[in-house]
């Protein structure tokens, strides 16, 4: 189950100005996957939550800059998004965009039993960015990000949904098709190929 032709060329014709991503089990390679032979000169932020134990310390940022050409680090409260980095969300803490396009953490409650929570970057992004705004939703085995990728769609933003049967565990992709008609259902390779051509805009 992927989109046509016509629906990728619609989406590659966007003016996208950020990029929020989800995932869960099964996400630190799918991302790489996603996001690797992005440029340093890539022209929008881009925005993950990837679930993680909260009494850990995160790596994400050590173990994908080794792996990535972009500029990879932890979001920072009150820190502006800026294009060409990759910002993750620290363990333990909900991230939020706010309407100025800057972060803000919070130590609120869980929100689909995770914190950070997908849904939360998802909808507060999309009330910062509308539709200038894409989310990816990836692999995972719980219900995080369907609700914020509904959102979005809302929004008016453009919606994108790994293939389930390309997952490692398919449940958080079913999750959001069954909840909304995603913009894009797509592998791998052809999400990475997506965000190539959303960065050749500018």
């Amino acid at each position: 189950m992927t989109a046509d032709a016509a629906a990728i060329e619609r989406a590659a014709a966007r003016a996208i100005e950020a990029v929020v991503i989800g995932a869960s089990a099964g996400g630190f390679e799918a991302l790489l996957a996603v996001l690797e032979g992005l440029p340093p000169t890539y022209p929008m932020p881009l925005v993950a939550v990837l679930h993680l134990p909260e009494n850990h310390d995160s790596r994400l940022p050590e173990l994908f800059g080794h792996r990535l050409e972009l500029r990879v680090c932890e979001a920072r409260d009150k820190e502006s998004l800026a294009p060409g980095v990759l910002y993750f969300a620290p363990a333990g803490y909900h991230l939020q965009v706010e309407a100025d396009r800057t972060f803000s953490l919070s130590c609120e409650g869980r929100v689909s039993y995770a914190r950070p929570s997908i849904d939360v970057l998802f909808e507060t992004a999309a009330d910062a960015y509308g539709k200038s705004l894409a989310g990816i939703l990836l692999t995972g085995a719980n219900y995080d990000g369907a609700a914020g990728l509904a959102g979005m769609k809302v929004a008016g933003a453009l919606t994108i949904v790994q293939d389930p049967a390309t997952a490692e565990v398919p449940t958080m992709p079913e999750a959001a098709i069954r909840r909304m008609a995603p913009d894009l259902i797509l592998p791998l390779a052809e999400i990475h190929s997506l965000l190539q051509r959303l960065g050749g805009h500018r």
